[in-house]
């Protein structure tokens, strides 16, 4: 095989450079680094840039809170609490309160980030029962996963980045699943300073056995294990992609968390990429504007109205369209999924005003909806005269509604 060896090449004219034809393969040897000015490097292995996608983690700058900024007394159960698009599992592993927590400064600050997902310890349990767990985790449709060609004899390395700082050093263990196929893979990383952000990159294998559905429904789960007992850290760490894991093997090695109410974890800066990549080679954050990372999260939760915010904020126009029921004219951005109603409920807590008076009730409904469209209603025995025109609003502090299409 020869070699050419030059400093430059240019396009004889114009400005395009064609290198190969249809067909061939353009091979860049493991250890070589290619460089496209102004982007990030490319490296000998096994990467797949996607300079002008959108990123595959939505909300991964913690910027978007519509729920709420922060919410106490965290201690069981499954939720989307603060942030949007990250979920929580609390099991038997302390209280703790989430939030939004605003940046001013240190290492993630000055890599461009703002606002990070934050959990504070408020009452610890430093001796943890063996089903005891505290995950956050965010999910991806499946349908967003095609690329990773999971399945295949061509399935793609993963690469997970992240800022995290932590009162508790020592092992942490990031656990994947592909939802389809119920296979799991684990990693760890090490929080090495306590109190200091620090910038972590974990490598995931790619799987060539499990193929995730091209479908709306959840297709890889990324769980930050905070705390675990010992019926997922007594056997050996599941560093493989493999089905149906023993428990024992999901989360070995992890810390303790929840074992002072003087710990806190923080996390911002998440991001997916697709290929192997080291600290070095790794392609920038991709920042969106708070427009565009707000569009994404709308897909699957849209508060209508919050009281916690604006105690009279007005939901929609509506019309009493018979006897004892008043429609809300309210066109909803897209969802995943049909979506339902979340909201909170209470006597008199929305409110029907009208020309000549108003009247105040309990809840709103949602009727024959899809994805798209459907009717807002309440039937909370309005007075009004058919057709009567007016609008819904709030009518209590504590008071909010939202559609919900969450995977």
């Amino acid at each position: 095989m020869s070699t050419l060896n030059v400093d430059k090449v240019d396009p004889s004219t114009g400005t395009a450079l064609e290198i190969g034809t249809s067909g061939d393969t353009i091979t860049v040897p493991s250890g070589a680094t290619f460089v496209v000015a102004g982007t990030t490097e490319i490296t000998g292995t096994n990467n797949v840039q996607r300079p002008n996608a959108q990123p595959l983690i939505i909300n991964g700058d913690m910027a978007v809170a519509q729920r709420s900024t922060s919410v106490a007394s965290i201690s069981s159960g499954n939720g989307y609490y603060t942030v949007d698009r990250w979920h929580n599992y609390t099991a038997s592993a302390g209280t703790w309160t989430s939030s939004q927590e605003a940046l001013a400064a240190d290492e993630a600050y000055e890599d461009g980030f703002r606002t990070a997902l934050k959990w504070d310890c408020t009452t610890a349990n430093g001796s943890l029962s063996a089903g005891s767990y505290l995950i956050v985790e965010q999910r991806i449709e499946a349908q967003d996963l095609q690329l990773l060609k999971f399945g295949t004899s061509n399935a793609e390395k993963l690469t997970l980045s992240f800022w995290v700082k932590s009162t508790k050093t020592g092992t942490f263990i990031i656990e994947m699943r592909n939802h389809d196929s119920s296979r799991f893979c684990s990693q760890s990383y090490t929080v090495d300073s306590t109190d200091t952000w620090e910038k972590k990159v974990v490598a995931f294998p790619a799987d060539t056995t499990g193929a995730i559905d091209n479908n709306n429904s959840i297709g890889l789960q990324i769980s930050w294990w905070l705390a675990a007992g010992t019926d997922y850290t007594d056997g050996t760490l599941n560093t493989s992609w493999t089905t149906s894991v023993a428990s024992g093997n999901r989360v070995v090695g992890q810390v303790n968390s929840a074992d002072s109410d003087s710990n806190n974890f923080h996390i911002t800066g998440v991001q997916l990429e697709v290929g192997e990549y080291t600290s070095s080679t790794l392609p920038p954050f991709q920042h969106e504007t708070y427009g565009e990372n707000l569009q994404r999260c709308l897909r699957y939760f849209e508060m209508m109205a919050d009281g916690r915010q604006d105690s009279d904020a007005i939901i929609a126009l509506g019309f009493v369209y018979q006897t004892n029921v008043i429609s809300l004219a309210y066109q909803w951005h897209p969802k995943r999924a049909t979506p339902s109603i979340d909201q909170s409920s209470g006597t008199d807590y929305f409110r029907y005003a009208r020309d000549g008076g108003t009247e105040d009730f309990d809840s709103i409904k949602i009727y024959i909806p899809n994805a798209n469209t459907g009717l807002i209603y309440s039937d909370d025995a309005f007075t009004g005269a058919d057709d009567e025109n007016g609008w819904v609003q709030i009518n209590n502090a504590a008071a909010y509604v939202a559609l919900s299409a969450e995977l």
